[in-house]
C-alpha cells in the first residue's frame, strides 16, 4: 500500500482506473490532537529549516559584497530591497496553489489531474508575472534617483539589478515547485535543495566576484551572476527531485505544459492577489521603518538593523508553521471535515505562538548574547548603538508572541481560501494603528526609535487580534464551506 501526501490515507500502489480518479473517496476518521501535532511538525520542521537556510543564502551575498566596499554594499542593499519585495509578493501570488492543491487532495484522494493543472497554471503565472517584474527591475536606477539616492550608488544599483532580474522567473517558479513537493508530503526536499543553494551561491560568488578558478573578476555584477546560477540550480534540483521521486512523478506536472486551464488560473489569481498585497502591506511598513530610524540618527538606524535581523531569524519558525497550517487546513477544507479544520488550525496556532513565547523570553533574558553575533555589546566605543539595540529587543520581546499568532492565523485562513478580508486586516493594522503609532511616538515623544518599534508592535498586535478573531468565527462567517469565501 502507498501512503498519501499528508499521511492520512492509504492508496493502492498502482494508479486507479482513469475513470475513477476524480471520484470522492472515503476519508478516515479525523486524527486526534497528538496525531495532528505530529503531522504539523512533520511539515513545519523542514519548511522552517528551509526558511532559515534561505536567509543564509542572502547572508552569503552580503559577506562577499561587503568586501568590495561601502558603495557596492549600499547599492546592493537598495537593489535587493526593491527586488526582494517584488519576489516575495509574487511568490505569495503563485503560492495560492498550495491551498488549492491541498483542498483537491482532501476532496478527491490523489487528484492527479487537478493537482497537475494547478501546478501548470501556477508555473504559467510565474512566467507572466516574472516578465512584468523584470520590466520593473529594469527601472531600478531611475527609481533610486527619484528616491534621492546618490547618483553613483544608483548607477551601481542599476547595473546590479540589470543582471539580477534574470533570476526572477526561476526564483518564482522554484517557489511553485516548493509548494508542490511540500503539499505532497515531501517538505524535506525544500530543506535539502535550499541547503544545496547555499553551496552553489558561495562557490559562484567566490568565482565571479573575485575571479577565482579562471572566472573573470566582475565585482558587484559577479554577485548578481552568482544569484542567477543559484536560482537556476535550485529550480533544476526541484525538477530532478520531482522526476526521481515516485510519489511526485506520478502527477506528471510538466506534462501537456502547453494546455491552458483558464478557470484554474483565475482561481490562483483570485486567491493569490490578496496574499501578494498582504505581503506588500506588511513588508512595506518594515521597509519604511529604516527610513524613519535614519531620521533619528545613525546609532538608532544601526541598532534597528541588528535587532530586526535577530527577530527576523526567529520569525522563520512560525512562518514555516504557517505554511504547514495552510496545507493541513486546506486538506480538511477539501474533505469538508470541520473538526479536522479546527484541530489543524488550533494546533498550528498553539505551536507558532508557543515558540514565539519562548523566543520572547530569550530576548528578555539574554539580549546581549544575541547582539554579540553581530557586534560586541560590551564594547565601550559603541554604547549608544548597543543601548538602542537592547531597547528595541525589549519591545521585540513584547510583540514576538503576536507576530507568531498573526502569521499562523493568516496561514490557517489561507487553507480555507480566505485571503481577501485578511488582506484588508493587514493593510489596516500595519498602516493605520501601526504606522500612525510609529510616527506619533517616534517623532512627537522622547521615545524616538523605541516609539517606532512600539508602532510596529501595535500593528502586529492589531493584526493578530483581528485574524485570530476571524479564525475563531470561521463557522459563523461560513468560511468552512467550499465555494463560500
Amino acid at each position: 500500500m502507498g501512503v498519501s501526501p499528508l499521511g492520512l490515507h492509504a492508496y493502492p500502489a498502482r494508479l486507479p482506473p482513469a475513470d475513477t480518479i476524480m471520484r470522492p473517496i472515503a476519508h478516515p476518521p479525523t486524527p486526534g490532537w497528538s496525531a495532528e501535532a505530529i503531522e504539523t511538525l512533520r511539515l513545519a520542521g523542514p519548511l522552517a529549516l528551509a526558511n532559515l537556510l534561505q536567509m543564509f543564502i542572502y547572508s552569503i551575498d552580503v559577506i562577499f559584497i561587503a568586501r568590495l566596499g561601502a558603495d557596492e554594499l549600499a547599492a546592493s542593499s537598495l537593489a535587493v530591497s526593491v527586488f526582494g519585495l517584488l519576489i516575495w509578493s509574487l511568490s505569495g501570488l503563485v503560492g495560492a496553489v498550495a491551498p488549492i492543491m491541498a483542498a483537491e487532495l482532501g476532496a478527491r484522494g490523489p487528484a492527479l489531474r487537478p493537482v497537475r493543472r494547478s501546478v501548470r497554471m501556477a508555473l504559467w503565472l510565474s512566467v507572466g508575472c516574472g516578465i512584468a517584474a523584470m520590466g520593473l527591475c529594469a527601472l531600478a536606477e531611475e527609481v533610486m534617483l527619484l528616491a534621492g539616492q546618490e547618483a553613483h550608488v544608483a548607477a551601481l544599483a542599476g547595473e546590479y539589478t540589470d543582471l539580477l532580474l534574470f533570476s526572477t522567473i526561476p526564483m518564482i517558479a522554484a517557489g511553485v515547485l516548493r509548494n508542490f513537493v511540500s503539499t505532497l508530503g515531501r517538505p524535506i526536499f525544500a530543506t535539502l535543495i535550499t541547503a544545496l543553494g547555499i553551496g552553489v551561491n558561495a562557490l559562484a560568488n567566490w568565482m565571479f566576484v573575485f575571479g577565482n578558478w579562471g572566472a573573470p573578476a566582475l565585482g558587484l555584477q559577479g554577485a548578481a551572476i552568482a544569484t542567477i546560477f543559484t536560482t537556476v540550480a535550485i529550480l533544476l534540483a526541484y525538477v530532478l527531485a520531482i522526476r526521481i521521486d515516485p510519489r511526485l512523478h506520478r502527477y506528471h506536472v510538466f506534462g501537456f505544459f502547453w494546455r491552458p486551464d483558464w478557470a484554474r488560473l483565475e482561481e490562483i489569481v483570485r486567491i493569490g492577489t490578496p496574499i501578494a498585497l498582504t505581503i506588500l502591506a506588511e513588508a512595506g511598513i518594515f521597509a519604511t521603518a529604516p527610513f524613519l530610524l535614519g531620521l533619528l540618527g545613525p546609532d538608532q538606524l544601526a541598532a534597528h538593523a541588528i535587532a530586526l535581523q535577530i527577530v527576523a531569524i526567529m520569525f522563520q519558525v512560525p512562518f514555516g508553521v504557517s505554511q504547514a497550517a495552510t496545507i493541513r487546513v486546506g486538506y480538511f477544507f477539501g474533505a469538508r471535515d470541520r473538526i479536522g479544520i479546527g484541530r489543524a488550525g488550533a494546533t498550528a496556532i498553539v505551536m507558532g505562538g508557543g515558540f514565539m513565547g519562548l523566543t520572547a523570553l530569550l530576548l528578555l533574558l539574554a539580549p546581549e548574547y544575541l547582539i554579540a553575533v553581530y557586534t560586541d555589546p560590551w564594547n565601550p566605543e559603541e554604547p549608544a548603538m548597543v543601548a538602542w539595540a537592547l531597547s528595541f529587543l525589549a519591545v521585540g520581546a513584547a510583540f514576538q508572541l503576536f507576530d507568531g499568532l498573526q502569521v499562523v492565523a493568516a496561514g490557517a485562513l489561507r487553507g480555507l481560501k480566505d485571503t481577501r478580508v485578511p488582506m484588508w486586516i493587514a493593510v489596516f493594522s500595519y498602516w493605520v494603528p501601526g504606522m500612525g503609532m510609529a510616527v506619533l511616538l517616534g517623532f512627537y515623544t522622547p521615545l524616538e526609535g523605541v516609539g517606532v518599534w512600539i508602532g510596529l508592535a501595535t500593528g502586529l498586535v492589531c493584526a493578530a487580534a483581528l485574524l485570530t478573531w476571524r479564525w475563531h468565527r470561521r463557522e459563523a462567517l461560513g468560511l468552512t464551506q467550499p465555494g463560500v469565501t
